[in-house]
């Protein structure tokens, strides 16, 4: 799997918040139960995280990797910890961050299945939206998941569900504000990993029938 994890840095996010995604995400990658996933499969992961907000502003945390031990990931969890936002103000351009995330894996190493996930507390209010971007950009055969951060905003859910996720499989999580992301990261990951070991389990089937 090529997995593009994408962390929310506009100007809805806080400081505070801000750390909690970005420590919440080390965190996670680096609990056993999500190392399990990692591994649980002998094809290895490719990982990329970058933070997004406005229009122009996508800047990647850490570019492509292949996670093929336990080592890697604490290197990935380490330069998670290392790094601060690069922009602050901005409004939520969801749609210029997944076309970010397409073009990303058009990079990416060679693999089976090719999943974005994009974590978020709102909709898209800049630039072009989910929609125009799934009939523009190249899409064919890619996973968007949804981590939704529930501030209040009740209808950052629906448009996740209605907008934002893609694919047979595609799924929100929901964090119950930025102090339940670490948790909700962990389920998350976990969920679109065992996605993998499904997706390659049925593909060997079809095969053996012939």
């Amino acid at each position: 799997m090529a997995l593009v994890l994408a962390l929310d840095v506009s100007s809805s996010v806080d400081e505070a918040e801000d750390r909690l995604q970005r420590d919440g995400l080390a965190r996670a990658l680096l609990s056993p139960d999500v190392q399990d996933a990692f591994f649980a499969s002998s094809d290895p992961v490719a990982l990329q995280i970058f933070e997004w907000s406005g229009r122009g502003h996508q800047t990647n945390l850490r570019d492509w990797m292949i996670v093929q031990n336990a080592t890697d990931l604490q290197t990935v969890a380490a330069a998670l910890t290392a790094s601060r936002r690069t922009a602050r103000g901005l409004p939520t351009a969801m749609g210029h961050a997944l076309a970010y995330a397409s073009l990303v894996l058009q990079r990416a190493p060679v693999c089976a299945f090719q999943t974005i996930d994009i974590a978020g507390d709102g909709a898209n209010n800049a630039g072009f939206g989910p929609e125009i971007v799934y009939t523009t950009f190249p899409f064919e055969g890619i996973t968007v998941n949804g981590l939704v951060v529930q501030t209040g905003n009740d209808a950052a859910l629906e448009y996740y569900e209605n907008s934002v996720i893609r694919g047979p499989l595609a799924f929100v999580e929901v964090a119950d504000g930025f102090a339940d992301f670490e948790a909700t990261m962990r389920r998350k990951l976990i969920r679109e990993l065992s996605s993998q070991i499904i997706g390659r389990g049925a593909k060997i089937s079809i095969e053996g029938q012939g």
